[in-house]
């Protein structure tokens, strides 16, 4: 399992699976996004993105870092683990991602507005009062209660304070797609086939 740029190829698949889970799409940009992969299967099990809120031209320091005006803010959103994933490790590593990515670009402070409070107070965010917000993020918490979100919650985290729980690491590195159970109508019995006593020449695979 590892975490990629999202591509433009990718596009149609974000945007199938955030409407899917009822995520925020405003804005949208594929290149703002990674996803999760597995690397047997190259199947994608999650993805995540940050959105950057402009107010000021980037200026670069003397050692090449991006620097950028008070104004500007970093928020991490449309965070999402597909069924099957999840509770291993996926979205922990999708959150380093878009942290290493928010810092990289010489953010000190990550912003969320999530209704998962709990989960991405396990990384460091805090909860915060929506009057502390920036500007910017006010009005978009307003916008994202009304539309997608009615309990979202302001939170802010200190890119330094940032770290991944050791459990999530450990099941990272292992993680699998849940298989879904077997459908019950393709059992023997609904095709009229009397298990004890059939015989099978070829094993469909079913």
């Amino acid at each position: 399992m590892y975490v990629r740029d999202a591509k433009n190829r990718d596009e149609v698949w974000l945007l199938d699976r955030i409407e899917e889970m009822g995520l925020d799409d405003t804005a949208f940009r594929s290149r703002d996004y990674v996803i999760a992969v597995d690397e047997g299967s190259n199947a994608k099990a999650g993805f995540g993105r940050i959105r950057v809120h402009k107010a000021a031209e980037r200026e670069r320091t003397q050692s090449g870092r991006t620097d950028r005006a008070p104004e500007d803010v970093c928020e991490m959103t449309s965070i999402g683990v597909l069924d099957g994933w999840r509770e291993q490790g996926v979205g922990a590593h999708v959150v380093e991602r878009l942290v290493e990515y928010a810092s990289d670009e010489g953010f000190e402070v990550v912003y969320a507005l999530t209704d998962e409070a709990s989960y991405l107070a396990q990384f460091g965010f805090e909860t915060m009062a929506a009057e502390e917000l920036p500007e910017a993020l006010a009005e978009r918490l307003e916008e994202k209660r009304e539309a997608v979100a009615p309990g979202a919650t302001p939170m802010r985290l200190a890119v330094e304070s940032f770290s991944v729980p050791p459990r999530f690491r450990e099941r990272f590195k292992t993680a699998n797609e849940d298989e879904e159970p077997p459908d019950a109508e393709d059992s023997a019995e609904d095709f009229g086939i009397d298990e004890e006593t059939a015989t099978y020449k070829y094993d469909t695979g079913r």
